[in-house]
């Protein structure tokens, strides 16, 4: 073979190899914790202990239940609940390109909607199930996907599979009307990077793209805490935000 065409074979070749070098930039994580910044507030209570005059009592009211639109720990102030993701991704870590776990269960325990905050891929079945002697409906009203509402018979633990094929912009709600109070929160995406800060207010997303990117931060109460947190990954390294102080303002209605 001549070197020209030796030489021609390469340059053929360079396209081919630049995409496959632009998806080799690395990976890395983020962490941080979002914190309450002012006076704690008190949940409200929506149903007290015992209270005759709730709807189906013996169940509905056999624990006092609280307002979960807004949960602050009293001694840390960490926010619990908080939404943080990438409304989409510009590449998916190959651990991640699929979900590992098929099913996820949403629960309805006390009255109450088990978890209250939920981060669904939309290669994943939601199976709703209820764990009360008593009957639910189960209502979403999704932006983008087909809104479902159903009736779940008391101590259904087969439960009722629910498909969410398209990533919703923002937490969707979830309802039901017996009891009214029951609400809760599910956010659809169509990748892996996305998260839900616990009790702790703490959250970690891991092997994402090297590069910057803009986080969108959610919470019930009070909308978008952040449309754009800017972060930018380096590949084999953890980011670590901090503690990210939100003021007490921004929860105001």
């Amino acid at each position: 073979m001549t070197s020209l065409r030796k030489a021609l074979l390469l340059m053929a070749a360079l396209p081919l190899a630049l995409p496959l070098s632009a998806q080799a930039a690395g990976w890395g994580n983020v962490t941080g914790q979002f914190v309450f910044d002012g006076e704690v507030p008190k949940q409200p209570v929506l149903v007290s202990k015992g209270d005759p005059t709730a709807k189906d009592s013996a169940v509905c009211a056999a624990e006092t239940i609280v307002s979960k639109e807004l949960v602050v720990d009293p001694d840390t102030k960490a926010i619990a609940n908080v939404f943080i993701y990438l409304r989409s991704a510009p590449d998916i870590h190959p651990d991640l390109k699929s979900s590992a776990e098929k099913e996820v269960v949403f629960d309805q325990k006390g009255c109450e909607f088990k978890p209250h905050s939920l981060f669904i891929r939309t290669d994943q079945t939601v199976v709703v199930k209820s764990d009360d002697a008593v009957a639910h409906n189960t209502h979403t009203f999704p932006i983008r996907n087909q809104a479902v509402n159903f009736l779940l018979r008391p101590g259904d633990r087969e439960g009722v599979p629910v498909m969410n094929p398209v990533s919703e912009i923002l937490p969707i709600q979830v309802t039901c009307d017996t009891p009214p109070w029951m609400l809760a929160y599910w956010l659809i995406l169509d990748h892996p990077y996305a998260t839900i800060t616990g009790n702790d207010g703490k959250f970690t997303i891991e092997k994402l793209p090297a590069g910057e990117h803009s986080f969108r931060v959610w919470q019930e109460k009070a909308g978008y805490l952040d449309r754009a947190l800017k972060v930018t990954i380096k590949d084999g390294e953890t980011v670590d935000l901090g503690a990210i102080r939100v003021p007490a303002a921004k929860f105001a209605k």
